[in-house]
């Protein structure tokens, strides 16, 4: 759309923060509407249901068993990876391929790889639905952490504007502004349900925070990071926040890639990105949006070998790396999830993120 052209990267032509749309729909798409309402009604209820027996399972009888840490961390695996399963099941992915990429497979090579994140080891992944959340959480009950930004990010979010004269009437028009990086200063830990409620936002400031180290050497599971910091469309890879300050090859934890990209929207199926947060009950329009699909939805995991992600002493940072960068481990990355996921790079981050956001806002009242 025109008047969010500000936020369209220069480099590349993308627009990383609009929702894709389907195709005009055709007759077939209009007369299927009732049918399509209908069936995201019963599907909503369903996961619903759902999320009500995960709250009082995990969050309530599991809570019990917290002094036994060797039943309550099995316990609740073993019910997030049901629920979370079925779920997802309910929406339409009823098979979740995951694809183990090497950038230097030669032939002959053996296909099956090991990649078992451990307690303490860092998973990082591109960010661009909640559906990706439950699959993480399904297959690796991980920790999720939120960045903790600065002080200056409420004041940093806010688009400079400038005049622009059609005819009589003068419009207020977001200029597009030069990279505004917000320092982030440190994580904090938060419940798969709050990292969903959180899916498009932007990070905000907090009180209570801690660097990533801390984090993950009390940690009794993996960690999952997203340094883009919120989610986008899928059509680009927004720029990496520098969270890890970290020189490779990364010495003490393994470190673990993931590329996460979903298909096209369709006139019988949305697009599954949510890249918008909803001013209430987020994400639950987007759900039943979902739920109304009447074609499964696809959603493709690519992870990078294990022996060739950055945490490996066979890792040449001089092949991934040019020049002098402020974060090796993520420069390294958003080069690495670019090439696993065929994405290309932009020069727009968070902040713009948080920018957009507000003028959305203020065109849709």
């Amino acid at each position: 759309m025109e008047k969010f052209s500000a936020y369209r990267d220069p480099g590349t032509g993308i627009q990383p923060f609009l929702t894709p749309v389907p195709p005009k729909s055709d007759s077939l798409g209009t007369l299927l509407l009732p049918l399509r309402y209908f069936v995201g009604v019963i599907r909503t209820a369903f996961v619903l249901c759902l999320l009500i027996i995960y709250i009082l399972l995990v969050h309530g009888l599991c809570a019990c068993f917290k002094p036994l840490p060797w039943l309550h961390r099995p316990l609740s695996q073993i019910l997030t990876c049901i629920i979370g399963r079925t779920a997802l099941f309910l929406l339409g992915l009823y098979w979740i391929p995951v694809e183990y990429v090497s950038r230097k497979r030669r032939r002959g090579e053996a296909t099956e790889w090991v990649w078992k994140p451990d307690a303490g080891d860092v998973i990082v992944s591109n960010w661009v639905s909640w559906l990706e959340l439950v699959w993480l959480a399904v297959r690796f009950n991980p920790i999720f952490v939120v960045p903790v930004p600065g002080h200056d990010a409420p004041q940093a979010a806010r688009p400079p504007t400038t005049k622009v004269q059609k005819g009589n009437t003068v419009k207020h028009v977001p200029e597009t502004s030069p990279n505004r990086r917000i320092q982030i200063i440190g994580f904090r830990k938060v419940s798969l349900l709050s990292m969903i409620l959180m899916t498009g936002h932007t990070p905000s400031h907090a009180k209570t925070y801690a660097s990533l180290d801390d984090l993950r050497r009390k940690a009794d599971r993996s960690i999952v990071v997203f340094p883009e910091c919120t989610t986008s469309n899928g059509r680009g890879l927004l720029q990496f926040a520098n969270l890890f300050h970290q020189d490779i090859p990364v010495k003490g934890y393994q470190v673990f890639l993931i590329c996460v990209r979903y298909e096209s929207p369709s006139t019988l199926a949305p697009s599954a990105t949510h890249c918008i947060p909803s001013s209430i009950f987020n994400p639950l329009p987007h759900l039943f949006k979902l739920a109304t699909a009447l074609k499964p939805l696809t959603l493709h995991i690519r992870v990078l070998v294990s022996h060739e992600s950055p945490s490996s002493p066979l890792f040449l940072t001089s092949e991934v790396i040019s020049g002098n960068v402020d974060d090796q481990l993520a420069e390294a990355s958003a080069v690495l999830i670019s090439q696993l996921g065929k994405l290309k790079r932009t020069n727009v981050g968070w902040e713009d993120k948080a920018a957009f956001l507000e003028f959305y806002h203020t065109k849709s009242k």
